[in-house]
C-alpha cells in the first residue's frame, strides 16, 4: 500500500511518513485470540464441549497448555480449528500475565472464573495493567473465594458458583462474569455491558448458540 515500515519483528518500529497510501493492498485480519480464548475458557469452566474455527492455533499455544495443565482436552484440527473439551473439576494452576508469547493479561480474567471453580488454590501475578483484578470482587459477590492485593490474587476453588447483580468494570472483566453467569446456579445480571460490546460481537448470540441461557434486557 505504499508505507514505509522498518523492525518488523523487533523491539522497535520505525515508520517513516507517506504523503498517501495505495488501495491496490489485500489484507487479511488477524484472528482474534483473546476472543478465541474467552470460549475456550467457558468450555473449560463450564465442562463443555466446543470447537473453535478460524482460529491461529499458534497464537494460543500457551493457553492450551495452561488448561490442558487443569485437567481439559485441546485437539488442533486442520491447522486453524481446535477443540475443547472438559470433563471434571479443573486442576488449581498459577499463571503470570506477559507480552506475547507468554499469558495474555487479556484472557487473565476470564481464567480467574476457572481458577475460582478449581480443586485447591489458584494464583495469578499480574505484570502488566494495575488495577486488573476489580473483577475479583465481583466474583465474590457470586460465591468465589478471592483475595487480591497489588499485582497478586489468589484463588480458594470453591465448588459452585451462584446467580448475583454484578458490574462489569471493564471489557475482559465483563466476559469473564458471562461465563461467571453461564456456570452459577440461578440467575445472574450483568451490567454496564457496553464495556463487553467494545470487544465482542454478538457474545449472547454466539453463546446461546453453545447453550447457554442468557438474552440481554433492555431497561427503562
Amino acid at each position: 500500500m505504499g508505507a514505509k515500515i522498518s523492525g518488523a519483528g523487533t523491539d522497535s518500529i520505525k515508520i517513516q511518513g507517506v504523503e498517501e497510501l495505495k488501495n491496490d493492498g489485500t489484507y487479511s485480519i488477524v484472528p482474534d485470540q483473546i476472543e478465541a480464548g474467552t470460549f475456550m475458557l467457558a468450555a473449560v469452566a463450564t465442562k463443555g464441549d466446543i470447537t473453535i474455527k478460524n482460529c491461529i492455533t499458534k497464537h494460543l499455544e500457551l493457553l492450551s497448555a495452561k488448561i490442558t495443565e487443569m485437567g481439559a482436552k485441546v485437539e488442533e484440527i486442520d491447522g486453524d480449528t481446535l477443540r475443547v473439551s472438559m470433563n471434571k473439576r479443573p486442576n488449581k494452576i498459577s499463571i503470570k500475565t506477559l507480552p506475547y508469547p507468554g499469558f495474555p493479561t487479556d484472557l487473565q480474567p476470564q481464567m480467574g472464573v476457572v481458577m475460582s471453580l478449581a480443586d485447591g488454590t489458584s494464583m495469578i501475578t499480574e505484570s502488566i495493567w494495575d488495577s486488573r483484578f476489580q473483577y475479583t470482587e465481583e466474583l465474590n459477590k457470586m460465591g468465589a473465594k478471592i483475595t487480591s492485593q497489588g499485582k497478586v490474587a489468589i484463588f480458594e476453588g470453591v465448588d459452585k458458583l451462584v446467580g448475583a447483580p454484578v458490574y462489569a468494570t471493564d471489557l475482559r472483566a465483563g466476559a469473564a462474569l458471562i461465563i461467571a453467569g453461564i456456570v452459577a446456579e440461578g440467575i445472574t445480571s450483568i451490567y454496564d455491558i457496553h464495556h463487553i460490546d467494545r470487544g465482542y460481537e454478538n457474545i449472547e448470540e454466539k453463546f446461546r448458540a453453545l447453550g447457554a441461557n442468557i438474552q440481554r434486557v433492555n431497561e427503562e
